[in-house]
């Protein structure tokens, strides 16, 4: 039975891929479609611009805003169980 079930599983992979690789030809690109109307294309400076840097950039903006912008309170922060935070040595020192 689970040879049936692998094997029925290979032919509809086996066949997706066919169809997806069949309605995908590159000779579809050829026609244009109406109300097509493709502008300049991009530098490579361009591209790069705004495939790679600006990503880079929308990170780092986030990331140092969360940084800068964290209100968490020192006692709730994880840490490694063998380190203590100068809170909880205050706290510690307190009690005793």
């Amino acid at each position: 039975m689970d040879k049936k079930n692998a094997l029925r599983a290979g032919a509809l992979a086996a066949g997706t891929t066919l169809m997806m690789l069949l309605m995908s030809s590159p000779a579809l690109a050829l026609t244009r479609d109406d109300g097509d109307d493709p502008g300049t294309g991009l530098s490579v400076v361009e591209t790069l611009g705004l495939y790679v840097l600006a990503p880079i950039v929308l990170f780092v903006v986030i990331a140092g805003l969360i940084m800068v912008l964290d209100r968490s309170h020192p006692d709730h922060r994880v840490t490694s169980p063998n380190i203590r935070t100068k809170a909880a040595k205050q706290k510690a020192g307190a009690k005793a």
